[in-house]
């Protein structure tokens, strides 16, 4: 008697399709490269005989156009194949990454010629962030959304991990220039499995009224969402001081007193360890008031500026960037699992790119000023100064309902409508857990490019 065919048994979960792998491969790749590589343009300055105010505004140079072109990138994401922006934005930083490499190995780079390339890295994320966080929450559907984002920020934190920890070890023994000649080459391996994601089962979008009126509809999106603006207005501050505490502050503490790169690239590493501890937390806890836990879950983010005022030994310092890694990643489920709950999917690039530039909007100028700051207050005052700021606007935004009230919905619940809520879509003119934001209104600290 012939028996019958075993089924196929599935070699991963049911929610990770093919897109979400590639996505998850390319930014494991690209994960490895970008921890090592912030490590190493700060001790290429440092190298080239910069100050702490070289590198603020070499970082500066990063974050100016990352501010100003995300809201183009955002509408331009939504408007053609998110993939191909992402796959020209990584092209981009590919050619930036190695022409920087080889003018730092060259021992011919220049303070000019590293804000020109870190700036065109910049130029190559601002179209990025919005195209891959709208990307990856099209590649996602159903109640396990919030567990297939959990895992994708574990894998792209583990990555993390082992680049910082690489990173830090490499600057030390080998010089910045062949880590960042690795980046570039990560860059390079992203962009080719980006390239391979399919895009047919996205439904096609329709034609707007230009580029202006896309941004327009993005922004009125926006604004008609308390949860949103408020909470995008918190990490414009809560972000740009974590830019110079991380791109100035951290690496001048660990120069002058924890004994160089090598205890810093550690502690990042730990930073690392955390959120992917706090990712596979979130695998397994679904908060019901999902905006209310991570935003409480921003609080101990402040943790690490304030063991570099003491400072700690770097033991007591890779500790406290645990903490503030589970912390964070706390939020960042959190908060990608409301956005695909409440913003339709024709939008979520333009919404996004919002999101981004609120976020960052702040970090040019946090990272120009984090050295002056120095020179007027002192290093230790700057420090305290920024945990306490980021407890406050913290401590503000718990203010507004919406952000105390958002609940989850489950698959299936009713909506105001008496419909079923399908695939975590969220119906017409109904927030889940709130009233309606606007009459007209529908219905993330972050990916690495």
């Amino acid at each position: 008697m012939t028996r019958p065919a075993a089924a196929p048994r599935r070699t991963r979960p049911e929610w990770a399709g093919r897109n979400y792998v590639l996505l998850t491969a390319a930014t494991i790749v690209t994960s490895l490269g970008a921890n090592g590589a912030l490590i190493a343009t700060t001790w290429a300055v440092f190298e080239s005989g910069g100050d702490a105010g070289d590198v603020g505004m070499v970082a500066m140079a990063r974050f100016l156009p990352l501010v100003l072109f995300l809201l183009i990138g955002g509408a331009v994401a939504d408007r053609i194949p998110r993939h191909r922006v992402m796959v020209a934005a990584n092209a981009l930083n590919f050619v930036s990454q190695a022409v920087f490499a080889a003018l730092v190995l060259s021992g011919t780079a220049e303070l000019w010629q590293m804000m020109v390339l870190t700036g065109l890295c910049g130029t190559g994320q601002a179209f990025f962030n919005p195209a891959a966080e709208g990307m990856l929450m099209s590649s996602v559907t159903g109640e396990q959304a919030s567990r297939a984002f959990a895992f994708y920020r574990m894998a792209m934190h583990g990555a993390g991990i082992g680049g910082a920890a690489l990173g830090g070890a490499l600057v030390a023994f080998v010089g910045p220039g062949w880590v960042l000649a690795v980046d570039a080459a990560a860059f390079a391996v992203a962009g080719s499995l980006r390239a391979f994601l399919d895009v047919s089962g996205i439904p096609d979008r329709k034609p707007g009224g230009g580029l202006l009126s896309d941004l327009r509809e993005g922004g009125q999106e926006f604004i008609g969402r308390p949860w949103l603006w408020s909470i995008v207005a918190q990490f414009s501050v809560v972000v740009a001081l974590i830019g110079a505490v991380e791109a100035v502050y951290g690496p001048l503490v660990a120069r002058d007193e924890l004994g160089g790169a090598r205890p810093w690239g550690i502690a990042l590493a730990g930073y690392g360890v955390g959120t992917v501890a706090g990712a596979v937390l979130m695998t397994r806890w679904k908060p019901r008031r999902m905006l209310l836990v991570g935003t409480l879950g921003v609080f101990p983010i402040a943790l690490p500026s304030a063991a570099l005022a003491v400072p700690l030994h770097a033991v007591g310092l890779t500790l406290v960037m645990f903490v503030s890694g589970v912390a964070m990643e706390i939020f960042g489920v959190s908060w990608m699992t409301t956005m695909h709950q409440e913003i339709p999917e024709e939008k979520l690039s333009r919404v996004s790119a919002y999101d981004w530039f609120g976020s960052t909007a702040l970090l040019p100028l946090s990272t120009a000023l984090a050295g002056p700051a120095e020179n007027a207050f002192g290093r230790t005052a700057s420090l305290w100064g920024a945990a306490a700021l980021m407890t406050l606007v913290t401590a503000l935004v718990l203010l507004v309902p919406d952000v105390r009230n958002m609940t989850r919905r489950s698959h299936g619940e009713p909506t105001a409508e008496g419909g079923p809520a399908l695939d975590g879509v969220p119906a017409p003119g109904r927030a889940a857990g709130t009233e309606p934001a606007s009459a007209d209104a529908e219905g993330s600290l972050r990916g690495n490019g």
